[in-house]
């Protein structure tokens, strides 16, 4: 399947990662209109891109930062899912959350698969913060389109962010006992097996930046979302 997101994507490249996240959901402010607009050039386009290439209802939605958008070999990897991959660079789950009926609506999918969560805790929220985001994303999802399927994948043991390994391991397990509730949304780790013997990063899984995965990082991935994209 043609890989629909490849129009734009060097735009959210570019987008600043300057401002800093809210503490909590919140009510809109001057300061979380401004941080809406943030992404606005990112969701622009790929408005764009579904107005020439509209993906097919029913697909595989896969939504989050920057492991989303660089996840190259996505397509080849779920080759027979029709796969819409929306993942814009330097974004936060709290992002993915305020962002839902751009970003996940109008595709209809019967699963969304959403990474994200370490930016967040990269610019000071906590594990509770991100729970409280990844609460909204489902609560938007389901209120918009309520039959849709949506997996969470873990906080990925980044070596570059090796500090922050305490505050990922309190988001995982809090993700993991919400999502442990209900039959229709999933937890995916991806954390357990990028970690090596000592409990520390897998570096060979990564970039030379330490921060991005490589073709074995997203080996893992792969292996891991396998049964419940199919």
């Amino acid at each position: 399947m043609k890989n629909w997101v490849k129009t734009g994507l060097a735009v959210a490249g570019l987008l600043g990662a300057g401002l800093s996240a809210h503490a909590q959901l919140a009510p809109p402010t001057a300061k979380s209109a401004v941080q809406h607009r943030r992404w606005q050039a990112a969701i622009d386009a790929f408005a764009a891109e579904d107005r020439l290439h509209a993906p097919e209802p029913g697909g595989v939605l896969f939504v989050g930062s920057s492991s989303i958008r660089l996840w190259d070999s996505l397509q080849s990897q779920f080759k027979d899912v029709r796969v819409v991959q929306r993942g814009f660079g330097g974004s936060r789950l709290f992002d993915c959350a305020e962002h839902v009926q751009a970003l996940v609506v109008p595709y209809k999918p019967r699963l969304v698969v959403l990474y994200a969560g370490d930016n967040d805790l990269v610019e000071g929220r906590t594990p509770h913060d991100v729970l409280a985001s990844l609460r909204a994303f489902v609560e938007g999802v389901r209120s918009a389109l309520p039959g849709t399927r949506i997996a969470y994948m873990s906080i990925k043991p980044s070596p570059l962010r090796a500090a922050l390994l305490p505050l990922v391991r309190e988001a995982n397990g809090l993700a993991r006992a919400y999502l442990s509730s209900d039959p229709e949304l999933t937890y995916v780790d991806v954390f357990t097996e990028m970690l090596d013997p000592e409990g520390q990063p897998r570096r060979e899984l990564f970039q030379p930046d330490a921060l991005h995965l490589n073709a074995r990082g997203y080996l893992i991935w792969q292996a891991a979302l396998s049964a419940v994209v199919k």
